[in-house]
């Protein structure tokens, strides 16, 4: 059997533990799996790819769906053709896919606003990163994180970034250079946080400013251990790849019916944590 991923911004980091999650379950299920997507997000380009996908035959989907609707007509034509199609990363229950493996986004926005308040100085506003306007994760990250700060009256300001580290930087450091006001950045994504967490160390040091966010990198669980990002929300990316190819495996050949799976949402603070999460990652290798 053949089962295909489909993502937008494949270049990211955040995806290589995925990868590696979707290429051990093959092996162990005995099947075929393959990455795939678009540099940007470009819903219209995805859902063509889903198309493609199931006119070239393929035994299952799995797919990033980044918005609400758009996928919709792609996700039960592949459906209707009697190829099963789950999510992983970001859901879209309306698209009629059979099951989501990914974080509950809202709950974990709230989880960083909520930890996050006490930290902020009395007067001051937030940065919020978006790293790429349009992908529904994100955007419901943007709103949990958002509950809270409106629930204490703390002003904020909303900006898109962009999906690498590096061409988020400058964003974020125009943005706190053109409102002093700014003393704490929350980051919706990895190229996000890891650029705030950058910017802080490079040009504001020792100033008072914070940063929180989401996802993991090698620069980010390093800017954590420095004392410059004080958390950020871990989702699994692995068992993100890992359970689409169980669960397509087992459908197709028992008809066993994929269920939802929430990957997480693992605060890192600690030394602890990322030493146990430095761990995990060079089990994974």
């Amino acid at each position: 059997m053949r089962f295909i991923f489909i993502a937008p911004v494949i270049h990211e980091e955040f995806y290589e533990p995925l990868k590696k999650g979707m290429n051990d379950a093959a092996a162990m299920m005995n099947v075929e799996a393959s990455f795939t997507g678009t540099e940007g997000v470009d819903t219209t380009a995805l859902a063509n790819l889903v198309t493609q996908a199931a006119a070239e035959g393929c035994d299952g989907i799995a797919i990033n769906l980044i918005d609400r609707q758009a996928f919709n007509p792609a996700v039960q034509e592949a459906m209707n053709r009697g190829i099963p199609v789950v999510a992983f990363n970001t859901d879209a229950p309306a698209s009629g896919r059979l099951s989501a493996v990914c974080q509950n986004y809202f709950q974990a926005g709230r989880s960083v606003g909520a930890r996050v308040v006490d930290l902020i100085p009395r007067g001051s506003k937030v940065l919020i990163t978006v790293h790429d306007a349009g992908v529904l994760g994100l955007e419901t990250r943007r709103d949990g994180i958002l509950c809270e700060l409106n629930a204490r009256g703390i002003a904020y300001t909303v900006i898109i970034a962009a999906s690498t580290p590096e061409a988020s930087t400058p964003i974020i450091s125009r943005a706190l250079h053109g409102d002093p006001s700014i003393r704490f950045i929350c980051g919706t994504g990895q190229a996000d946080t890891e650029a705030a967490g950058l910017v802080i160390e490079r040009e504001f040091a020792d100033s008072g400013y914070g940063v929180a966010g989401f996802d993991l990198s090698d620069q980010i669980l390093r800017l954590i251990l420095g004392g410059v990002i004080h958390c950020t929300i871990d989702q699994q990316p692995y068992v993100q790849g890992f359970y689409p190819v169980v669960q397509l495996a087992l459908y197709c050949r028992y008809g066993i019916r994929p269920s939802n799976m929430n990957s997480g949402a693992t605060i890192i603070t600690t030394k602890e944590a990322v030493d146990l999460v430095k761990l995990k990652a060079d089990c994974l290798r």
